[in-house]
Order: structure tokens, then sequence, then C-alpha cells
């Protein structure tokens, strides 16, 4: 009889390669785009101006400060002093644009898809049936947007990327102790945050600086990835005992939030991490341990979060209550919104109504159910849908695909090369797969104390593909 071979011959997965490389952009000559643009056209225009200029020859310092007073002063400002800080980082990245050398412009296809999104949203600012409340969100994201690009042009530079992740891990630090010290001394309830009929009713659950349990949990979990990075990268004992210290405070305090959402967020993000560490450490691993490694740890992990929710009755109770449908009342409340907002996107199914909870809270109450009135749609992704409808949505995916895949790419290239800075952009990765999370079920995502750390994340993943770009061609 003839052998009948089960093997996929290397030539049948060609065009699946040749798929994927197109959907995630991988060979794409963003030079080319950037030479025969508009936008790009505009790299250089005060070239000369900064050949002579005293001011520019400071820049990396002026963007650190000012980026480091973004991070630094966060928690502890008023969101309208946030956005003053957002938009001199934003006039400033304008200025060295307009002023840099053409062939010093980098780009990759990140860029391009977040300006991609940046576009969707301005045709339905434009097509918004409340143009003038779309406007004002509009102008929020496009700040969040080229503050990116200026976080994304520092933090190529492995020694500020390290500064401005250092800064925000001091700060977090901050804000953790004292929501520790609510948590051991009390502190007053600024709203409903827990259902009166549960077991935690009486529960304090901390809010430290930024007033809300869910906002503090969504602020201090990209710290937790950044400080068991830190344990890794930074050098010394003394730095590596703060890290470690970070850690343990950051984790604390996040759990006392009792925030779901947070919880979630968390429990994935410490996944992604334990898992990109292990493929990390892989190589140097016995041949034997390898192939049950992955296995290994996955069950560990699986049975310390179960034995957590069985033998711990506050965990057990919070994460109950996630499937308690509508007998816990956050749960009944994001019901009636969710519906509400279904309808909403119904409505205006393909570019939405406009970005930004101005938008939201002028459009929402026609559709929202009589007591459950809201300042968004307690959902990212069904936040993205109202806002800028499945086209944008689309595009967010996309972006969030092409982000995940060029940093697993840069993680395998940089585990070759042994570099140290391999765990930023580990915990980088981590980060953004728990805010999505999160993201889930909260919105917090869209408040300046999260969403700066948020494209921090996104940054840092894309700094590492415009820290060593291929050549050029000529001509």
């Amino acid at each position: 009889m003839t052998s009948v071979t089960l093997a996929r011959s290397p030539n049948s997965l060609l065009p699946m390669n040749a798929l994927w490389q197109n959907l995630t952009l991988a060979n794409l000559p963003t030079y080319q785009w950037r030479r025969s643009s508009l936008i790009g056209k505009l790299v250089g225009l005060l070239y000369r101006w900064r050949r002579g200029s005293w001011l520019i020859q400071w820049s990396t310092e002026i963007a650190v400060g000012l980026l480091s007073l973004v991070f630094g002063l966060a928690p502890f400002v008023p969101n309208s002093m946030i956005g003053v800080m957002l938009t001199a980082c934003v006039g400033f990245w304008v200025l060295l644009t307009l002023s840099d050398a053409p062939e010093r412009s980098r780009l990759n296809p990140i860029h391009l898809l977040v300006l991609l999104y940046w576009g969707i949203a301005t045709v339905a600012t434009a097509l918004s049936p409340v143009k003038s409340a779309a406007f004002v969100g509009w102008t929020k994201l496009s700040l969040y947007l080229l503050f990116f690009a200026l976080v994304e042009r520092v933090v190529r530079s492995p020694r500020w990327r390290s500064w401005l992740i250092t800064v925000y891990l001091h700060v977090a630090l901050v804000v953790s102790l004292y929501g520790l010290r609510q948590w051991l001394f009390g502190a007053d309830a600024l709203a409903t945050w827990t259902d009166p009929e549960s077991s935690l009713a009486n529960t304090t659950r901390v809010y430290s600086y930024l007033d809300n349990p869910n906002l503090l949990a969504g602020y201090l979990l990209p710290a937790i990835p950044f400080s068991l990075a830190a344990l890794f990268a930074w050098r010394g004992w003394l730095p590596k005992l703060l890290a470690g210290l970070m850690l343990v405070m950051n984790t604390l305090c996040l759990i006392l939030t009792f925030s779901r959402g947070g919880w979630l967020g968390l429990v994935m993000a410490l996944f992604a991490m334990a898992l990109l560490l292990l493929f990390w450490l892989l190589p140097h691993l016995p041949t034997a341990w390898r192939t049950w490694a992955f296995p290994v740890l996955l069950g560990g992990l699986g049975g310390i979060l179960l034995l957590a929710i069985l033998f711990v009755p506050p965990v057990r109770d919070r994460v109950t209550s996630i499937f308690a449908d509508r007998k816990d009342s956050s749960n009944n409340f994001r019901i009636n919104v969710w519906a509400a907002v279904h309808e909403m996107i119904r409505d205006r199914p393909i570019l939405g109504i406009g970005p930004g909870n101005t938008a939201f809270n002028q459009i929402y109450p026609l559709f929202q159910r009589p007591g459950f009135t809201a300042l968004g749609a307690y959902s990212v992704y069904l936040e993205l849908l109202v806002e800028t409808g499945f086209v944008g949505f689309s595009a967010f995916l996309w972006l969030i695909l092409v982000t995940l895949q060029r940093g697993w790419q840069q993680l395998k290239n940089l585990r070759d090369q042994g570099s140290r800075e391999t765990f930023w952009l580990i915990a980088a990765i981590s980060i953004l797969l728990g805010m999505m999370t999160h993201g889930a079920v909260d919105t917090v995502w869209y408040r300046p104390e999260v969403a700066t750390l948020w494209w921090l994340a996104m940054a840092i993943i894309a700094s590492y593909n415009s820290s060593a770009p291929a050549a050029e061609p000529e001509g």
C-alpha cells in the first residue's frame, strides 16, 4: 500500500503566513508612506531653525521633564490640571516633529493604526448628532494620542524608559501607602460602592488620593507588572529590595480596593507576566523540564487562585458576586446600563455618536432605563462601539492585534540578545492584557490617571519597534 503522509507541506502554509503578515502589517514600508503623505511632509518644516536653537539642544530633557510632571502629579491634581500638562506635552511634540530631520522620523504600523483610529474618530465627530459635545471628546482623544507619540519618542532610549517607569512606580508607592493607611485606620466611603445586603457591606474599600476604589485599582494595575519587572531589570540589592516592597504594597492595596474588575485585570496581568517570564527563562532550563514547564506553571497559578476563592471569604464573596446576576446591586446596575447602551449601538452602528463622555451624556438619557443614570457604558468595548461604531471598534482591535504581535516578535529578538530591556517589554504586554480585562467591565480606562498609563504601555511596546529600525532604501 502507498503510505499517506498526514504532515502538512510547508508550501501549504505560505498563503496563511502571507495573510497573517498582511493583517499584522509586518512588511509595511512605512518610509514610503511618510514620504508620500501630507502629514509626513510636514516633518522637518522647521529644521533650519532647529539647527541654531539652544532650546532644542535640550529637547529630550525637556520632554522627559514634561512627562515626569504628568506621571508624578496625575493622582494628586484635578483632571483640568492634567489636561494642561497634556497640552504642554502635545505642543512640545509638535515643535519637535516640525523641526526634526526627515530621515530621523521613525514610524511603524502601530503609529499608523493609531492615526487610523484618530481619523475614524474625526469622521464620527463630524457626523455626530451632537457635534459640539463630540468635539470635546475628540479634543481629549487627540491629546492622548499625541501624548502617546511624545512618550514613544522618549522611551526609545532605555535610560529614559527606565526613568519614566521609575517615576510612576515611586508615585504609585506613595498612593498605595496612603491606601493602606485608610485600611488600617478607616476611611469614609464617598459613594455607595458595596451592595448593602452583601457580607462586605461594612468593609472599607480603599481609594487613596483618587476618591474611587475602582479608579485606584485601574491606576495601580500597571504598577504591579512594572515593579515585578524592576526586580529583574534594576541592578543592586537595594533597588531590588525597593522593587520588592513596591510589588507587595501595590498588590496589597489593589486587592483592598475590592474592585472585581481590578482583580480580574490583576489575575490576567500576572498570568501573562508569569507565562512571558517563563518563555524568557525557557532556554536556560534543563531540556527535560521544558516540556512540563508551562503546564506546571498554569496548574500552579490556577491552584493558587482556586485555593484563594475557596478559603479566603472576602475573595470568595467578591468572586461569587460576579455570577449573582441581578441579585447583586452592582451587577443589576451594569446590566441595565448595558441594555440601554446596546440600543444606542443599534441606533448608530457604523460610526457611533462621536467620542467622549460629553456626547454620551447627551445621548444616553434618550435610551436609559428609569433610575439608572450613567456617565459611561461601564465597558471599554461597548464604549468604543457607542463612540465610533463597528468601524472604529474594528480599527481598535486591529491596533491591539498588531501591537501584541509586534511586541511578541520583539520579545523573541530581545530574548535571543539576552537584553535586560526584555523585562520592561514583558511588563508592558502584561499591562495591556490586564487593563483590557479590567476594561471589559469598567470605564476607568478613560480617566486621565489611567489613560496616560495605558498609552505609556502602548508607547513602550511601540518604542522597541522603533529603536532599531531597518535600513531604508536610498532615493
